[in-house]
């Protein structure tokens, strides 16, 4: 049993990067104010969801990999489905192969069926699906939505919905390869036409239509966020 009581394992993991010893020694009081604000506004670990599948148009695979690639290049940890078939397991590998560093969260019924990518450095398996969103969520400063089906879709929409109540501010982009999310673009718009969406609650979207567009947008997003509400404390995000 994990110390805070939720039933899940971790199968491996490995330690965040910390401080270089003796860094904090040579920082000032504001010196030191102004860094850790910088590292609470930096983009550490970004959250993907995608299909199991790899989709009709080999764009969408070629998409994964970039992103994979550039995740590594950059140094952000990848957080994602834990599965090693389609998306999920394409941009996976690619940070893998990379040098970068993944986080696999995965509920146990879905192991065999997703074949969990054994080479992460980090796996959990958890009881169940909504606790898998959870973690994925508390683990993670941003979210990106490659092209997928329903559970992509689903996931994408309970992270805007979190953030239209005001329950978050951490950036969600859509990675409109090959215009993949239209549809639900203007399902969006015909929503605010209709009144269901409204000024008072906006759904704030980012979208990149290339994969070299995604880390900047996010990361002017993050910088943008007010002060203090990028994190969602882990007793409310339980509640949700």
């Amino acid at each position: 049993m994990h110390p805070r009581g939720a039933e899940f394992f971790v199968i491996r993991a490995i330690n965040d990067d910390s401080m270089v010893e003796g860094e904090s020694e040579r920082l000032d009081a504001l010196t030191l104010q102004c860094h850790m604000r910088n590292m609470v506004s930096k983009i550490r670990t970004v959250c993907v969801y995608c299909g199991s599948g790899p989709g009709t148009n080999p764009r969408f695979v070629e998409a994964a990999i970039s992103f994979g690639k550039l995740l590594a290049e950059n140094g952000i940890r990848l957080v994602y489905g834990g599965g090693s078939i389609g998306l999920m397991g394409a941009v996976a590998t690619s940070v893998l192969d990379h040098g970068g560093t993944v986080t696999g969260i995965i509920p146990d019924f879905l192991t065999s069926r997703e074949n969990a990518l054994t080479r992460v450095q980090e796996m959990i398996v958890t009881p169940d699906m909504h606790e898998r969103k959870r973690l994925m969520f508390e683990r993670s400063d941003a979210f990106v939505a490659l092209p997928g089906g329903i559970g992509t879709l689903e996931e994408l929409v309970e992270q805007l919905t979190w953030k239209q109540l005001g329950r978050h501010s951490k950036p969600v982009l859509l990675a409109n390869i090959d215009g993949f999310w239209e549809p639900l673009l203007a399902l969006v718009a015909h929503m605010r036409e209709a009144e269901f969406i409204r000024p008072s609650l906006p759904v704030d979207i980012l979208k990149a239509e290339r994969v070299e567009e995604i880390l900047p947008r996010l990361r002017a997003a993050v910088s943008r966020a007010p002060e203090g509400t990028e994190k969602l404390a882990p007793e409310l995000a339980r509640r949700l």
